[in-house]
This record gives C-alpha cells, sequence and structure tokens, in this order.
C-alpha cells in the first residue's frame, strides 16, 4: 500500500516523506514525549502539496476513525515481540486490515481527496503507510470526542458547508453493498435535513448481550424515525424482547452536516470547543508546527462521543436509519470474532490458509492457534 497524500498533525503536510527509521512507540511514553514525537512528524514533511482540497461540487465527506487502542483484543493482537497492536490495524483474515476495509467504506460515499482518518501518533508504525489521502494525527488518544472535534475543525476550515459520514475502523460487514446503500441514503437525508444528525442502526441478526441498542420512537420521516433511547449490553432475554420492539444494534456510524456536529459538540462542551478551535486555526497558520494542539492535549479530558455527546437524552435532532441484515458485527472481543468466522464458514478451513505476519496480524489465525492451544476465548 502506498502511504496516503496528505497528513494533519494539527497543521496540513504531506505524508511522502515519511521514512520508516523508527522504532516502535510505547504506550508508556509520557504525554510529553508523545507531544515531542507528534510535532517531530510534522517538522520532517513538506507542506502544501497534499493538502485537503474544498469539495468543488460534492461537499460530503468521510470521517474514519481509528485512533482506538483496542485493548479488549489485547490477547489477540500481540505480536511474537510482544507489541501490541491495536485491531484496526490488524486483518480478520489475510487480507486488509480493518482501517483499510473501513477506508474503502468510506469511498463509497465521498471522492478519495475528502476521505479521511483520526490517528494517534504513538500508533505511527502501523499508520503511516495507510491509503488514506488525509490523515488527522493526535498527540495521543483522548476519547472519541476530542478526535472527532480535532477532525471536524480541519474540515470546517476547507469546506464550511460539508456534511460527514463518521465510520468505525474495527466493523466487519459482511455483504458491504447492503451497507453502502443505506450510507448514501443517510447522506441523501442529511443533505435534505442539515440540522439533524443521522445514526445508523443494524437490524439484528440475534440478540447479543455485547451490543448496545437503540430504540427507535413512533414518528416516522421517510425511513427514518426519532430515538425514543439507548439500552447498553442489555441481559440475553432483555435483548430479545426489545428486537421483538424493533430495536435496533447500534453501530455508531453517523451521518451529518460538521456544522451541526460542532454545535452538539459546543453545547456539551463550550470550553474544550472553543479551546480547541484556537488550537487548529493557531497550528493551520504554522504548517510545519503542530505545538497548540499537543499542548493542549496534555490537559484534555477523555470524552467519549457516544456515552458523553451522542446518547444524552437531549439531543432532540437525533433520528435513526434502519438498516437490513449485512452481515455486521463490531469484533469488540475474542468471542465475536469466532462467531464472525463461524458465520463465514472460516473455521480451521480458513484460519490455516491465514498467513501469521509479524506485520500483519490475523485475527483468524490467532483464533485458531487459542483454540488449538486450549486457551478459553
Amino acid at each position: 500500500h502506498t502511504c496516503g497524500s496528505g497528513v494533519l498533525d494539527a497543521s496540513v503536510v504531506t505524508s511522502a516523506a515519511l521514512q520508516s527509521d523508527d522504532t516502535t512507540i510505547e504506550a508508556t511514553q509520557s504525554m510529553s514525549t508523545k507531544a515531542a514525537r507528534a510535532n517531530e512528524l510534522a517538522t520532517r514533511q513538506a507542506p502544501a502539496a497534499g493538502q485537503m482540497r474544498m469539495a468543488s461540487l460534492d461537499n460530503t465527506w468521510a470521517l474514519v476513525l481509528a485512533a482506538g487502542q483496542g485493548s479488549r483484543l489485547s490477547a489477540l493482537t500481540t505480536t511474537l515481540s510482544g507489541a501490541h497492536v491495536p485491531k484496526q490495524f490488524c486483518s480478520l483474515l489475510a487480507g486488509p486490515s480493518l482501517v483499510q476495509d473501513a477506508l474503502s467504506r468510506a469511498r463509497s460515499v465521498a471522492s478519495d481527496e475528502q476521505v479521511c482518518a483520526i490517528v494517534a501518533a504513538q500508533h505511527h508504525r502501523w499508520w503511516e503507510c495507510l491509503s488514506a489521502t488525509n490523515l488527522i494525527v493526535q498527540p495521543e488518544n483522548r476519547g472519541t470526542a476530542n478526535g472527532i472535534l480535532l477532525s471536524l475543525l480541519h474540515i470546517a476550515e476547507r469546506d464550511p458547508g460539508a456534511h460527514v459520514v463518521l465510520l468505525p475502523s474495527d466493523h466487519h460487514v459482511q455483504d458491504e453493498p447492503v451497507l453502502t446503500r443505506s450510507l448514501r441514503s443517510a447522506v441523501r437525508h442529511v443533505r435534505l435535513q442539515p440540522h439533524e444528525i443521522l445514526l445508523l442502526g443494524i437490524e439484528p441478526a440475534e440478540a447479543d448481550p455485547e451490543l448496545g441498542y437503540v430504540v427507535p420512537g413512533d414518528q416516522a420521516r421517510g425511513s427514518t424515525f426519532e430515538v425514543a433511547r439507548f439500552i447498553e449490553k442489555p441481559p440475553v432475554a432483555r435483548a430479545r424482547e426489545l428486537i421483538e420492539n424493533g430495536a435496533l444494534w447500534n453501530a455508531f456510524i453517523v451521518a451529518a452536516s460538521v456544522d451541526t456536529l460542532l454545535r452538539l459538540l459546543e453545547s456539551r462542551f463550550p470550553e474544550v470547543v472553543a479551546a480547541m478551535r484556537d488550537a487548529v486555526r493557531v497550528d493551520l497558520r504554522s504548517p510545519r508546527d503542530g505545538k497548540a494542539t499537543a499542548a493542549l492535549y496534555e490537559h484534555m479530558p477523555i470524552l467519549d462521543f457516544s456515552r458523553d455527546v451522542l446518547c444524552n437524552r437531549n439531543v432532540e435532532n437525533l433520528r435513526v436509519l434502519p438498516v437490513p441484515q449485512c452481515g455486521w458485527s463490531d469484533l469488540g472481543t475474542p468471542l465475536r470474532v469466532t462467531q464472525t468466522l463461524k458465520r463465514l464458514g472460516g473455521g480451521r478451513r480458513v484460519a490455516e490458509a491465514s498467513v501469521e505476519m509479524e506485520a500483519q496480524i490475523s485475527l483468524a489465525a490467532r483464533i485458531e492457534g487459542m483454540q488449538r492451544a486450549g486457551l478459553q476465548l
């Protein structure tokens, strides 16, 4: 895979000059060291040539959320040398990584130059050659809300009227065309209703107690519904009851205008949004310098977009779009990886065909290895 043409480390720079002579950045580094590393990544590259470009006709952007640590899968995602690889940089089988799958998903709704990914500086070893046009680099992961905020502010500086689709980077989708149709329907909806936030809910295939559920309300508009409430990880019996009453899996895929999302974040955390906006503008005036954002991140609270923002009862403009069953899984635990492989007919035959390499962990091969060793998932 070729390196992306743009990296945003609190500024817009190109990634063509990234070198591979760095050793793995350990998660135990201090925050100041991480910030310095993030600044170093910016100063080693030439500005301007690979800048994010404003949309001329279509202002739809896609943002892949790829800065998480993936600690719940650490039993499967540790290399032979002992390094923990965030799960989004692993593959389910022996093919593309999960984040590469998510970037392909993003390109189904946005042009390549309007596809972004938010990553963390300490994961540089794994994201440096992602095939993404725009990489937005955080000094470190401080929760999905801060990563989304940083990304939205960068997009807004270049395309104030942008609409955006937020896509997690750790999903597997067996029937991508089904999800693509729903993603495009979501984009059409927010163009017509720019003040609404649209959440995609997957029609459940089973009563899964490890997933979150969104319950649609009675008010329908076209194919969307108001959101009545969220239920997080209910017992199996309760999950069955919810499904019988129309509940959907919460896939945390969101479509909205950038302005609407920024207003929502500002209503929850006005000081954080104001400080981040100032830092981004300072850094954009100095394309080789990401110091303002790096300094801010040293004091940022950890904020989760789903828990602290989206699932708040006061989000009056939130609606849900039901998505037909499409073989969706969030691959959040070893058990869910195993269940997904079984649905794929993966079993031992597929796992044995997965080539295990230090540079590309195959979750299927790791599951097979644990089962052969008699280890509990």
